[in-house]
């Protein structure tokens, strides 16, 4: 029997994942199904018990029900507690699991996918949001040498420092608190880059060699990246792989089996012009 799966969303129309897991069922020769879901903004509830009842065995969730998946979940895992944000969602009879897949696709993205181990590593995170705290855990674990995290309003930073100060020592401050410091690797997770907004972001907090990375995917070069491009900085990327490693994870957690996803990265990758 075809087992069935869906991205919640709303909007949805723009959504990869459908072609995503298209196409890691078929090189792993799962027999899935999986759609995309338009949600009305106060019907998330009732779609994921719909689509349980129905049969379905897991979903992806993406903006604006990450808070939402997460609070309708019974059994969260550590990552999505701490991000208060759930992107996965699994059924085992009247259980739904919850996890958190962002993060570890960034992760893996960076160090496999772009060659850049973050052991040892200076990182700065641009952005106090939910992306930054689905993102904290997965980069501590890696052991780098300093976790930063600069928001416009400081004091949504700080906070941010005193929920993971369990998990992760981490620098907290404005932009302005940035001044005389150097990162190997440069996190933006705004919204930015689809506003096409700039960040008050001096060229000096690239250092030699750094990676400027935007979790934003299929932009181009956003003005993030155009800011790290005039500051020197030659390693760039968005988050395409970012997006299609979190699939990857979630597709794992779902069928036991782990999908290659250099093939895919490639299919969807839009040069950065």
């Amino acid at each position: 029997m075809t087992d069935r799966y869906a991205v919640l969303g709303n909007p949805i129309g723009h959504s990869k994942s459908p072609l995503i897991h298209g196409l890691f069922a078929q090189a792993t020769g799962q027999d899935i199904a999986y759609t995309a879901i338009e949600v009305p903004l106060d019907g998330f509830s009732e779609t994921v018990l719909a689509f349980r009842a129905g049969g379905g065995r897991g979903l992806n969730v993406t903006l604006p029900f990450k808070l939402q998946a997460f609070e309708i979940a019974t059994d969260p895992s550590e990552r999505a507690r701490l991000a208060g944000a759930a992107n996965c969602l699994k059924f085992d009879g009247e259980r739904i699991l919850a996890d958190n897949f962002d993060g570890v696709g960034l992760v893996n993205d960076l160090q496999r996918n772009l060659g850049c181990p973050l052991a040892g590593k200076r990182v700065l995170l641009l952005g106090a949001g939910g992306a930054t705290r689905g993102a904290l855990l997965p980069i501590a674990a890696e052991g780098p040498a300093l976790i930063a995290v600069a928001n416009r309003t400081a004091s949504k930073a700080h906070a941010l420092q005193r929920d993971f100060a369990a998990h992760a020592q981490l620098q907290s401050g404005g932009y302005d608190d940035l001044g005389g410091q150097r990162f190997d690797v440069v996190i933006n997770a705004t919204s930015a880059g689809l506003t096409q907004e700039t960040l008050p972001l001096e060229a000096s907090v690239f250092a030699p060699g750094a990676v400027a990375y935007d979790m934003v995917y299929g932009k181009g070069l956003t003005p993030f990246l155009q800011q790290a491009r005039a500051a020197g900085v030659s390693r760039v990327a968005d988050g395409v792989g970012m997006l299609i490693e979190q699939a990857a994870e979630a597709f794992a957690w779902w069928r036991g089996v782990r999908p290659e996803t250099r093939a895919v990265i490639q299919q969807l990758t839009v040069p950065l012009a």
